[in-house]
């Protein structure tokens, strides 16, 4: 679905900024920045009255000292800066009707984005407690940084937030996926120079490359250079505005440098040139969507501010003899002993009266009307912009029927064929995606070798970095498409994060062993769902954040040991909590795939990681077997099961991945020829076996025994960790019978057997292992054997360099006859290589 069109947007205005439109955003800033200081230390006397009557005592005393807080939580120094351009944006806003969300880079401006949406209104619609007089002021000031109270940055709790910023790096990845196939949508991003000195930042300035201007909106970059960070100076600070202009010009932008705050200039003519400066930006940004409208298919070149002021700006200059603003010094809370020394009570005392706060409000506490006048109304304010909030403008996806797509193992038999279980999900995506305007895929130049190529069927990879007249390299690549690739991790997760927060679809796609570049990226994301749902009702649900993890552990048998890590599970079993905001699903085929596909983009407020190979292999279950067992997140088969019930099986095998349940069905197949007895269970969705305790939604500890047993043996053939899995099962039933093979740690670029026998997930070793489990005494010599294979096929590799035909020719025996004639999955080889 098409974003909603807010406003009038990208028209410009037909005569200057009026003066009392600049001498309401002075008052405004005026109050922000009176608001942000008073959030940060007062925790009582909001209006500094003489006369203030003490909530608890009842006595009538001066503004003083008991009415600072306690602890002192809080940053300064960028607040200021942020507070000058929401007041800017709020009046080009109003002035152009212009459909705008903007994103605090600088998180430890929180006391900036708080103090915006209570002069927007949008706060007191979100907390009605925060009422509109002296009572409600206090306990906005209070609030803060406090215990029951609220978060110290621009976080999901303050309306407008699409981007929290305390993790710095993801401004500008956030602003650019915000706009795609929004063209209505000016994202105005705020770039903290701290911020840009990191990797992630540093990529995202090629997003521009990445974006068209007729289908998609704008950003616009506003670097914001204060000068320092917590206690050193920052690199592009500190370069030459010819440097700076040469890098920003190298990144396909045309900077504009506005310089305040650093002499006695009236605060006046800096709103004046400010705005003057904000209107030859935005009409360039108008002029860059009119040419795109009349078919100009030439990358712009797009607009941005470096916006340099002091930090800490308007706080006094100079405290104890040392120099405050425009210095380090000013970075988090400048007068650390306002409540515990008179002296800087005083200070803190003359740098609140500087506001004025008589002319921002009346006696009773009230935000005077000339101080919000000039801001925008309704849906255009910024805390009420409904990209902000995307659930509100979220609509179902209309999905195709999974069937259509369905490797026909009722017709062939369980275990039939050699199919990329990746690839068949990639077609499904791609009906999706024909189906929905509003999904995108993201990836870091690996949506074909993830096998999401059919996508291409359907639209093209969005590029505007150069085209050459070469079909060949060049035919995939279109100005306008809903594939994106760039080779970071970084900008693929903020790309996706900012496409969902704003109300739409999409899936990424990553090796298993780099999406540890975005652990902490992802770990943000799910704090961010964690607060939404446990805190903030008013926040609609947003899509999931799905993520496609191919190029697993167990095939990464030709890249070698440094793509060989499935531990990410791990970060999201620290989010498995009673939110459910993270699902890690192991599909044990293609057919699975495509239940777990239709479930994941179904799914709100949470994150969906899918291990999924894409090396051809076996199909063991229908679609409806795979709905059904995803249902309840595991299933017994009892078509592979060797025992006709549970009481008579000497064991039960488990599985969860598509390469152990392989491993694990060859050697029930091994161990059923000797007469040992087992049933079959695999796992899809991981979470559903942990702690009953501990999950509401896993199964339930008299279910668990169904499947598991009170006493039986049970060998866990699982794709990650074997920790993983004791963490999860720690106080289950049977718990201390499992026995659990994982990945150890020990690989290399080798044969796909050996990846196997190294780690002790091969079939010989697992039913050497159930055979020790059942009676290792009884079955010494079988053991042997089994062992012995081990290393004559580990042998066989080494001599010829590919694996034993033992391995590479089983088939399942249900579908040995309908398999006649075709390479078995473990034949097929890997090959691709990044």
């Amino acid at each position: 679905m098409t974003q909603p069109v807010i406003g009038t947007p990208w028209k410009k205005l037909d005569a200057p900024v009026s003066s009392e439109e600049l001498e309401g955003v002075e008052k405004y800033w005026r109050c922000a920045n009176y608001l942000s200081v008073g959030q940060i230390y007062l925790r009582s006397n909001p209006l500094m009255r003489k006369d203030f009557v003490d909530e608890k005592t009842g006595e009538v005393r001066d503004f003083g000292r008991p009415d600072v807080k306690h602890r002192l939580v809080g940053h300064w120094g960028t607040t200021p800066g942020v507070n000058f351009l929401f007041g800017h944006v709020n009046r080009l806003i109003a002035d152009h009707q212009q459909n705008a969300i903007f994103l605090m880079g600088p998180g430890h401006g929180g006391p900036a984005g708080t103090a915006q949406s209570l002069l927007d209104g949008t706060y007191r619609e979100i907390r009605p407690d925060i009422t509109n007089d002296e009572a409600g002021l206090q306990k906005f000031f209070r609030q803060f940084s406090y215990p029951g109270g609220i978060p110290s940055h621009f976080a999901p709790e303050t309306p407008g937030s699409i981007h929290e910023g305390g993790e710095l790096g993801y401004t500008l990845s956030h602003a650019y996926g915000a706009v795609m196939d929004n063209p209505s949508l000016l994202a105005v991003a705020v770039v903290g120079d701290g911020e840009s000195e990191t990797g992630p930042l540093a990529t995202s300035w090629q997003s521009n490359k990445l974006v068209n201007p007729k289908t998609d909106g704008i950003v616009l970059p506003i670097l914001h250079l204060n000068g320092y960070k917590i206690a050193n100076p920052t690199i592009l600070a500190r370069i030459s505005d010819e440097e700076l202009t040469k890098f920003f010009e190298g990144m396909g932008y045309e900077p504009h440098f506005f310089v305040a705050g650093f002499d006695n200039e009236p605060h006046s003519s800096i709103h004046r040139r400010f705005a003057d400066l904000f209107e030859e930006v935005f009409n360039k940004i108008c002029d860059i969507k009119a040419r795109a409208e009349a078919g100009d298919e030439t990358r712009p070149v797009y607009p941005m501010i470096v916006f340099r002021t002091p930090k800490g700006w308007t706080c006094p200059k100079h405290i104890d003899g040392k120099k405050t603003e425009g210095s380090w010094r000013a970075h988090q809370v400048p007068l650390a002993s306002a409540k515990d020394t008179h002296e800087h009570f005083r200070v803190l005392r003359s740098w609140l009266r500087s506001y004025k706060p008589e002319e921002l409000f009346t006696p009773e506490g009230q935000i005077r009307p000339e101080v919000t006048s000039f801001m925008p109304t309704g849906d255009l304010r910024i805390g009420a912009n409904p990209n902000a909030n995307g659930g509100k403008v979220r609509h179902e996806l209309t999905l195709p029927d999974i069937h259509a797509h369905e490797v026909p193992v009722a017709e062939k038999g369980h275990g039939w064929g050699a199919t990329e279980a990746a690839r068949v999900f990639g077609a499904y995506t791609a009906d999706v995606m024909e189906l929905n305007d509003d999904f995108r895929i993201f990836g870091p130049d690996e949506t074909a070798s993830n096998r999401l190529q059919d996508a291409y069927k359907v639209t093209r990879k969005q590029w505007d970095g150069g085209h050459y007249a070469d079909a060949d390299n060049d035919e995939l690549l279109a100005p306008t498409g809903r594939v994106v690739e760039q080779l970071s991790e970084h900008q693929c997760e903020g790309f996706l994060e900012a496409y969902t927060l704003t109300g739409r679809h999409g899936v990424w796609s990553s090796y298993e062993s780099f999406v540890h570049i975005v652990d902490s990226m992802v770990n943000q994301h799910c704090k961010w769902l964690e607060a939404c749902v446990r805190e903030i009702p008013w926040r609609a649900p947003i899509s999931g954040l799905n993520i496609l993890l191919s190029s697993h552990v167990w095939r990464q048998d030709h890249n070698g040991f440094s793509h060989q890590d499935p531990g990410f599970v791990d970060l999201l079993l620290n989010k498995a909590n009673d939110t459910h905001v993270v699902n890690a699903y192991y599909p044990c085929d293609a057919n699975m795939a495509l239940a777990v596909a239709e479930r994941a983009y179904t799914s709100t407020n949470c994150v969906n990681a899918i291990f999924c190979g894409k090396q051809p292999a076996p199909t063991f279950i229908t679609v409806d077997e795979a709905r059904a067992e995803l249902e309840e997140g595991l299933a017994e088969w009892k078509w592979a099961s060797s025992a006709s019930s549970f009481d008579e099986a000497d064991l039960v095998i488990a599985s969860c991945g598509d390469v152990p349940t392989l491993e694990a069905l060859a050697a029930l197949d091994m161990l059923k020829k000797i007469g040992v007895k087992a049933t079959f269970v695999n796992v899809v969705d991981l979470l559903k076996i942990k702690s009953a305790a501990e999950n509401d939604q896993a199964i339930s500890n008299e279910r668990f025994a169904e499947f598991f047993g009170t006493d039986k043996p049970v060998l866990f053939c699982f794709h990650a960790y074997a920790g993983t899995i004791h963490r999860l099962i720690w106080d289950r039933p049977n718990h201390d019978n499992f026995h659990v093979h994982g990945y150890e740690e020990k690989g290399s670029t080798t044969t796909p057997f050996d990846m196997l026998r190294l780690n002790n997930m091969d079939r010989w070793a697992l039913a050497a292992d159930a055979l020790r489990m059942v009676d290792a005494q009884k079955w010494a010599a079988q053991i042997e054997e089994w062992e012995n294979f081990r290393e004559e096929a580990f042998q066989f590799a080494v001599d010829e360099g590919y694996d034993h035909p033992a391995f590479t020719s089983w088939v399942w025996p249900d579908a040995a006859a309908a398999t006649e004639g075709q390479l078995s999955a473990t034949q097929m080889t890997a090959g691709d290589n990044e």
